[in-house]
């Protein structure tokens, strides 16, 4: 486990990981999640009551090797997610809804993409909800009442951070026959081909950020070029122990 400002983050490999996951809620944190740690309370308190705190970010795991406390591995949502697809390959429990991006043509695509690579029907549901969906409450009821009849027992949530951790969190008691929540955020684009992943080259030397920026300039020069420059500020307090969590008391 590492400690990266006021959250901890597991030190583990996918594989570990995949041989040992058999219930809980996964979250991906990287330097965005950090950053809204610092302010929202409801988020930190979503982190705190995961069970699975994966290094999502090659940024992160610099940082991890800066504060020494190396994580071993980054196993970013986009990358676990279709690992865990082909290591259940042959599970007939491992049944996937899916739940997020911006249209259902999307989430079919995705559906299509994975299934046809594995001859086998594991994600079973899609649904792209509408915009707003989290505050309305009778789509919230269509949705859990949706995935309860699905017969599925992993729910994979992609609509963005921190909205998909706290949907997981306030409906997961609602979701008897899950036994494995993902917040997942871009993946379902990913898997459906609508947004091309960064290089692999790119994403190891820490660079995916400004792929993705340059990718999708007007929705994330706020979050890459605001929001999250504080962080480096924040690390640099925590190596000199300077650094305070928001939400403890002294």
């Amino acid at each position: 486990m590492s400690k990266i400002l006021n959250i901890n983050i597991d030190n583990i490999k996918i594989n570990d990981l995949l041989s040992l996951l058999k219930e809980g809620v996964i979250v991906t944190p990287n330097v965005d999640h950090l950053m809204k740690l610092q302010s929202d309370k409801e988020f930190y308190e979503v982190y705190q009551n995961s069970d699975y705190r994966l290094c999502d970010s090659k940024l992160l795991q610099i940082a991890s090797k800066f504060l020494k406390q190396p994580i071993v591995e980054k196993i970013s949502g986009s990358d676990f997610f279709p690992a865990f697809c082909k290591y259940h390959k042959d599970n007939k429990d491992i049944k996937i809804f899916l739940l997020g991006s911006a249209s259902e043509s999307i989430v079919n695509k995705a559906m299509c993409n994975i299934n046809s690579q594995y001859n086998r029907d594991i994600i079973i549901q899609g649904l792209a909800p509408s915009f707003g969906f989290e505050n309305n409450s009778a789509e919230n009821k269509s949705i859990i009442n949706m995935i309860n009849t699905s017969g599925a027992t992993v729910l994979a949530v992609g609509v963005g951070a921190p909205k998909q951790e706290k949907w997981i969190m306030e409906h997961k008691s609602s979701l008897p026959n899950i036994k494995i929540f993902m917040a997942i955020g871009a993946t379902i684009d990913f898997e459906a081909g609508n947004i091309k992943r960064a290089p692999l080259w790119i994403s190891n030397s820490g660079l995916e950020w400004l792929y993705r920026l340059l990718s999708e300039p007007k929705r994330l020069w706020k979050r890459y070029l605001i929001d999250d420059i504080p962080f480096f500020w924040l690390i640099l307090k925590q190596k000199l122990n300077l650094y305070k969590n928001p939400w403890e008391e002294n």
